[in-house]
Order: structure tokens, then sequence, then C-alpha cells
């Protein structure tokens, strides 16, 4: 259902730290004109955890009012009610899907975690894809649990960010009598998790350049695993720059640099670091989106 790119898109932010809603709009049509095949508002790329929930709510509007692709809408959180809420908004705004961090902080039991995707899915009759990212959350979903909820009919996906090959290659292992998907969320990881058995990426580095992130997940479905080698190793440089610090960091710096909307980090994000930004710059280069 959610094959091919997806962008993590930023929250672009005015001067006076307010939601930049053109810029937003300018952005989206960046990505979709590199052939992205879907986005991603309110993520965590998009700065998601200093949103207020009114704020949240009115990126998800600005992109599904404006995206000519379907959009996914990051509406997880550690309070499962507030998590339920931004979910049946999503559904109402008309979103295409819905993203679902992990609880983080709370580190819930096997069985707190089922009730709380169970309970997120059956408030609302929109697709939803797990996030798996315990670097962020401080817990790894465990690999029973996510075969457990790949059994509702609505959990259609997991954005697996672990960092485990081995896991990866076991959630599809375990969930094929299943309509079920993984999407990598490690930019890094992407040609492997395809070459595994993935469906494509939920990207940092599409925001950047979504149509090379495009091409090389489009040869890897198709099987042209050469073609997508050879995209994998050009995106190296940039991917590997953008993730020097925490995301979204170097991103928004990247597209700052580049003259798109991006605007200010909302604290307590601070600044690229002087020595990082010089990599970025190299690497911005090198892939040609600067001079």
């Amino acid at each position: 259902m959610f094959e091919g790119v997806l962008p993590a898109l930023i929250t672009p932010f005015t001067k006076d730290n307010t939601i930049d809603i053109s810029g937003l709009k300018q952005n989206i049509r960046y990505a979709e004109e590199g052939g992205v095949s879907g986005v991603v508002a309110c993520g965590t790329t998009g700065e998601s955890a200093t949103l207020s929930t009114v704020e949240h709510k009115k990126v998800i509007n600005t992109a599904v009012e404006c995206a000519n692709v379907p959009v996914i809408a990051g509406t997880g959180s550690n309070n499962t009610v507030e998590a339920v809420e931004l979910t049946k908004h999503a559904a109402d705004a008309g979103a295409g899907g819905a993203l679902i961090i992990s609880p983080y902080y709370n580190k819930p039991n096997n069985a707190g975690l089922i009730r709380h995707f169970t309970a997120v899915a059956e408030a609302a009759d929109i697709p939803i894809i797990l996030y798996n990212v315990p670097s962020r959350t401080g817990q790894d979903i465990p690999l029973e649990v996510i075969v457990e909820l790949a059994k509702i009919d609505n959990i259609v996906a997991i954005k697996e960010a672990s960092g485990s090959i081995p896991k990866i290659s076991e959630i599809i292992e375990n969930t094929t009598d299943e309509d079920f998907s993984v999407i990598s969320g490690e930019d890094d990881l992407t040609f492997p998790v395809v070459a595994l058995g993935g469906v494509g990426v939920i990207s940092v580095v599409a925001n950047v350049v979504p149509k090379t992130v495009s091409d090389m997940v489009e040869a890897a479905l198709k099987g042209d695993m050469a073609a997508a080698r050879k995209k994998h190793y050009e995106l190296a440089p940039l991917t590997r720059a953008l993730f020097t610090e925490t995301n979204p960091i170097p991103v928004k710096r990247a597209m700052e640099m580049m003259g798109m909307p991006a605007g200010p980090l909302r604290a307590p994000l601070a600044p690229i670091l002087p020595e990082n930004e010089r990599i970025l710059e190299e690497a911005l280069k090198g892939i040609g989106c600067l001079k």
C-alpha cells in the first residue's frame, strides 16, 4: 500500500517560530516533482515533539489539502488518548495513513504495547504504520508483538528503524501470511531492506534529493540491483552527512543551503556545528545540489 519513497517532511518555521504554511506547500511540491509515492507529515523529522496539538493538526490539514500523493500523518504519542485523538483527526482530514511511534519514555510491557496500538487502530478507520525506533523511544518493539499486531486488519506496515538487518529479516519472514509490509526507517539501510523484501523507505534524504532516492528504490523494487546499488553509493556521502548530528538538525540546514523553506529549529535543538556544516556542504556539492 505504501510502496516506494515517502519523505519524512521537515516542518519549516518562520523567523518568529510559527509554521511556514507556504513553505510547507513548496517543500511538498518539490518532493512530488522528484517522483515520491507519498509524504509523511509530523514525523520526527518534522519536529513533531515540539508541535502543539493545534499546530500538529494544522500541518496535517495543510499537507492533505495541497498534496497530490497520499499523506501519512505522524500521530503517535506516549499517551494513548492523545494518539487516538490525533489519529482520528488524520482520518477525518483525509490522510492516507497514520504513522504511530511506539510509546516513548513509558516503556510498556508487551501487553501494554499491544493495547496501545490496538486502541489506536480500532479508533480510526485508516491504515496504520507502526514505527519502531528504539534509539528515540528507549524500547525495541519485540518481534512477537509486531507479529501479533500484524494480524489487525488496518495495521498494514512497520517503519523499521532498529538498525538490525536480522530483526528486519525476521519480521518479513514471520508476517508473510499477513497483508503487512516492512518499510525502511533508515536511509542507509534502504537498499538492503528492499533487497530482503521491504517495500520502500520513509526517508530523511528524500527531502533533499527526492528523485535520486526514488530512482534507487524504483530500481530495487524492479529487481535491477546493479542500478539500485549504484544509486545507494551515490547517495552514501549525503546520507552520512545528514546524520552527523541529531535529525533534523542537518537536513533543515541542507534545505536552507539549497534555498528551500526551512527556518529555525525549535528548542531544545540547536544549529549544526561548523565542522559538520562543512561536511554537509561538501556532500551537497558532490551530489549536485550546490555549486
